[in-house]
């Protein structure tokens, strides 16, 4: 557990302002109202783990970095036959951030992988769900500044979902927003 001086500088940042400000903005009567980040879900397919383990093998390594954390293999649920793919066969990884990890893989998200995009003009302000939770794509993992790229063996892509404890669609991106997520003005 961090102590209080080693504590994610997003997550001292939400306990002293950003509460605060959503607190004044909803005009909330409980503190336990104020919405917050509950757990990050990064995760990715990597169909041609069929073919070549390794592939996986590799993603998972870079995950690891990523994140810096154990990451989940993930295994097809049924067979499907167009895809060449039997149950119970790893084709994915998958990785849940929760405390001072996830605010400090959103922070590196936020202020050094997304501005590092080629022609960055903003995440999709309306890639939420209906209940507060925001879902982005990467395409090229060597966005974040962790990854080598004369080590990787191919491009590949990220799904990133933010959960949130917000109600709706608004708290949630007032909530993103205060945190720095880059949104376009469509």
């Amino acid at each position: 557990m961090a102590d209080k001086k080693n504590e994610a500088r997003l997550k001292t940042r939400y306990n002293k302002e950003i509460a605060g400000e959503l607190m004044k903005e909803f005009s909330f009567k409980s503190p336990m109202q104020i919405p917050k980040i509950e757990k990050i879900i990064v995760s990715a397919g990597v169909g041609d783990a069929i073919t070549n383990k390794k592939f996986l093998d590799s993603m998972v390594a870079e995950m690891e970095l990523i994140t810096g954390q154990k990451v989940l293999r993930t295994k097809a649920r049924k067979s499907v036959a167009n895809f060449k793919i039997r149950e119970g066969q790893e084709i994915g990884a998958k990785v849940t951030l929760r405390g001072s990890r996830m605010y400090e893989f959103l922070d590196r998200l936020v202020n050094v992988a997304l501005p590092r995009v080629k022609d960055f003009r903003g995440v999709n302000p309306k890639a939420f769900d209906g209940r507060g939770n925001y879902s982005l794509g990467i395409d090229e993992q060597i966005i974040f500044p962790e990854i080598d790229y004369d080590k990787i063996e191919k491009v590949r892509g990220l799904n990133v979902a933010i959960v949130t404890t917000a109600p709706n669609d608004e708290q949630a991106r007032s909530l993103l927003t205060k945190f720095g997520m880059p949104f376009s003005k469509e």
